[in-house]
């Protein structure tokens, strides 16, 4: 896949959901696991996420409580103040945004708080551990907002004719 291919990967991942649906419910785990550090690293050789953006502009990742003292701590804030002014809770009961977009993202989508972000901003999207095959509904929901898990998933698919 050369970097023409992620020309409209938004069209054609949306296109190609039931084709994901089906690998990732069919695919030989281990198989994939193996597959996955290798596909990773060249995935985030064709895509650079400061010229996207669209984790940090649409969604919100979860705050965990080691997440929100060291957070509050870089901001000066007390943690029931950080929470206040920029959580809520969310139907699952985690702490998620209380806004879209990001409010650390920058106009040019640098992080400000970059180096404390939370651990799921470090671990997203996910394409380099267990989580990309386990859990398989987010890894679809990522497919339609980040070209790097379109791009694993045509990748993993094209090596078993899908």
């Amino acid at each position: 896949m050369s970097n023409s291919a992620l020309i409209n990967w938004e069209i054609k991942s949306k296109e190609r959901a039931k084709v994901y649906k089906g690998f990732l419910e069919k695919a030989n785990k281990n198989a994939v696991l193996k597959e996955l550090p290798d596909l990773h690293e060249t995935a985030f050789e064709q895509v650079d996420c400061l010229s996207c953006g669209n984790c940090c502009k649409g969604y919100s990742p979860r705050f965990k409580t080691p997440d929100i003292k060291r957070i509050s701590k870089v901001l000066g804030l007390r943690e029931s103040v950080f929470i206040d002014k920029y959580l809520t809770i969310d139907q699952e009961g985690d702490y998620v945004l209380i806004s879209k977009p990001c409010p650390f993202l920058g106009a040019d989508n640098f992080c400000s708080i970059y180096e404390d972000r939370p651990s799921d901003c470090k671990r997203f999207p996910y394409t380099d551990e267990d989580v990309f095959i386990k859990r398989q509904a987010l890894t679809l929901k990522n497919s339609s907002f980040c070209p790097a898990v379109y791009f694993v998933l045509e990748k993993l698919c094209a090596k078993v004719g899908l």
